[in-house]
C-alpha cells in the first residue's frame, strides 16, 4: 500500500496580475442582493407603494368618514371636501 500522498502547497510568490485584464474586487451583498440592486428596488416599491395609496384614498374618497378623518386633515385639499349647508337649505 502506497503511503498518502502530501497536500500540495500553493506559491509563495504572487500570481501575475495583467494591467489589461478585468479589475476584480469584492462586491458587499446579502443573499445575492447588491446595496444598488436593493435601492433600486427600494426606490420603486416605494413609488408603487404611493400610487397604490394615492387609488386606495381616490377611490374611497366619496366614503364620509374617509373624508372626515384623512382628507380633512391634508391642508390644501380640506377646503374642497368641507361640505357647509346653507341654514335656508336645513330643514330642521
Amino acid at each position: 500500500m502506497a503511503p498518502p500522498s502530501a497536500h500540495r502547497v500553493a506559491p509563495r510568490y504572487p500570481t501575475y496580475k495583467s494591467p489589461y485584464g478585468p479589475k476584480y474586487f469584492y462586491q458587499p451583498q446579502f443573499y445575492g442582493i447588491t446595496p444598488r440592486e436593493a435601492a433600486k428596488l427600494g426606490l420603486k416599491a416605494g413609488l408603487f407603494g404611493g400610487v397604490a395609496l394615492f387609488a386606495v384614498v381616490f377611490y374611497a374618497s366619496g366614503i364620509p368618514r374617509i373624508q372626515r378623518d384623512i382628507l380633512q386633515k391634508i391642508p390644501f385639499v380640506r377646503q374642497y371636501f368641507i361640505k357647509e349647508i346653507p341654514a335656508s337649505d336645513n330643514p330642521f
